[in-house]
C-alpha cells in the first residue's frame, strides 16, 4: 500500500509571524491595507526589475524577523524560492542573511511548499524556528516567460497579472495560533494545456487533485472549513476547479477563495483573469490570512497555492504545462483545543 499525501503533524507547530511586501498596483487593490509595506518604485531603488525583485525577498524576511523578535541567526532553516532562472531572486535577495538555505521550486505554489517544508522540519524537531519566503514580480515574470516589455504585445482575456509581491513567515513549536494541522504533498498534473496565457486553465487540475487527496485522506469535508483557498486560479481556474468538484457531487464555491481574484480590482484594474506569481498567494496567505486565523475571525482553512511547471523553452516546443499544487491545514485551534472543548460540553 502506498502511503498516503496527506501529514498529520500530531506537534501542530505555530506559524508565530508573517509579512508581506508590495508594489503600487497591489496597494492599490482592495487587500492594500494588509501589505507591511509598499514600494512605489518598480525598480525597488536598484538598476534592474531584477534588482528589484531581490528586494522584495530581503523586505519580506526582514519584515518579518522584526515582527516575532527575531535575528536572522535565531532561523534553523530558510525555505524559499521565486519565478527566475535558478531562483535569483531568492539567492541574491536573501544571500546577506547567511542562514542555512534550502531553495526550492513550485513555481506559484512556492509559498504553500514553503510552509509544508518549514512545518515538517519543525514538526520532527529538526528545526527550533524554519522560515518561508517567496516573491514575484511583473516586470521580470513578463520578459522571462513572455515578452520583453517595451514589446506592447496584446493580452489575452485568460492571460492573468503576475503580482509584484512577496511574503515571509516563520514557523515554531506549538505556541500561539495559527497551527498547522496537516500537509498534503501534491502530484504533477498535466492535463494537455499549452497556452501559456491560460494558466488557470493549467492550474485546476493539479489544486482539484490535491484538495481531492486531502478530503479522501481525512474523511473532511468543505464543511469543516472556512475557506478553501488557491494560489492564483484566477476567474479560468476558479470556475474550473468548482465545476470538477461539482461533477463529484461537491460544492466548494461557498468557501472557495482564490487569492488571484482578491488581490485587484476587476473593475478599475486592468488584470483581465486576475493575479497570479509566486507573490500573489504569499502575499495574500502572510499579509491577510494568518492574522485572520492569529486573531480567531477565522477558524479554519486549506491553504492550496497551484504552480505551472512550465519552461518558456520547452513550451515553445510544444510541450504541455505540467501543474502542481501542495496544501496545508491552518487552523485557530488544535486538536487538544477541540477535545478539550467537547469534555466540557459534556461534563456540562
Amino acid at each position: 500500500m502506498s502511503l498516503k499525501a496527506t501529514k498529520i503533524l500530531k506537534h501542530t507547530p505555530s506559524v508565530i509571524a508573517s509579512a508581506a511586501v508590495g508594489g503600487k498596483k497591489e496597494h492599490e487593490g482592495p487587500m492594500g491595507d494588509y501589505f507591511d509595506k509598499i514600494n512605489d518604485d518598480p525598480y525597488f531603488s536598484g538598476d534592474t526589475f531584477e534588482q528589484g525583485e531581490c528586494q522584495l525577498q530581503k523586505q519580506s524576511v526582514l519584515h518579518t524577523l522584526n515582527k516575532a523578535g527575531l535575528e536572522a541567526t535565531d532561523i534553523d532553516v530558510l525555505f524559499g524560492g521565486d519565478l527566475l532562472n535558478q531562483c535569483t531572486g531568492t539567492t541574491y535577495g536573501v544571500r546577506s542573511f547567511e542562514m542555512p538555505f534550502l531553495g526550492i521550486y513550485g513555481a506559484c505554489s512556492t509559498m504553500a511548499e514553503g510552509l509544508l517544508m518549514s512545518s515538517l522540519f519543525v514538526n520532527a524537531g529538526y528545526a527550533d524556528k524554519a522560515m518561508a519566503v517567496t516573491s514575484s514580480h511583473f516586470c521580470t515574470a513578463e520578459r522571462q516567460y513572455r515578452f520583453p516589455l517595451n514589446y506592447g504585445g496584446q493580452r489575452t482575456p485568460t492571460s492573468q497579472w503576475t503580482a509584484t509581491a512577496g511574503g515571509a513567515l516563520v514557523v515554531s513549536a506549538k505556541e500561539n495560533p495559527p497551527y498547522v494541522r496537516a500537509c498534503t504533498i501534491g502530484k504533477i498534473v498535466d492535463m494537455g494545456v499549452t497556452d501559456a496565457n491560460n494558466m488557470g486553465a493549467a492550474m485546476a487540475p493539479a489544486a482539484y487533485s490535491t484538495i481531492k487527496e486531502f478530503f479522501e485522506d481525512t474523511g473532511m469535508s468543505p464543511e469543516d472549513f472556512d475557506f478553501i483557498v488557491t494560489g492564483d486560479l484566477g476567474k479560468v481556474g476558479s470556475r474550473i476547479l468548482c465545476e470538477l468538484f461539482e461533477r463529484d457531487g461537491i460544492n466548494i464555491r461557498d468557501r472557495h477563495k482564490d487569492c488571484g481574484l482578491m488581490l485587484y480590482s476587476f473593475d478599475e484594474q486592468d488584470v483581465h483573469a486576475g493575479g497570479s506569481g509566486c507573490g500573489c498567494a504569499g502575499s495574500m496567505l502572510c499579509g491577510y490570512f494568518i492574522p485572520q486565523l492569529r486573531a480567531g475571525a477565522i477558524r479554519n482553512i486549506l491553504f492550496a497555492a497551484t504552480g505551472a511547471l512550465l519552461s518558456p523553452t520547452v513550451n515553445q516546443q510544444g510541450e504541455t504545462i505540467p501543474s502542481i499544487s501542495h496544501l496545508v491545514w491552518l487552523s485557530h485551534e488544535t486538536a487538544d483545543d477541540l477535545s478539550d472543548t467537547n469534555s466540557a460540553e459534556k461534563e456540562n
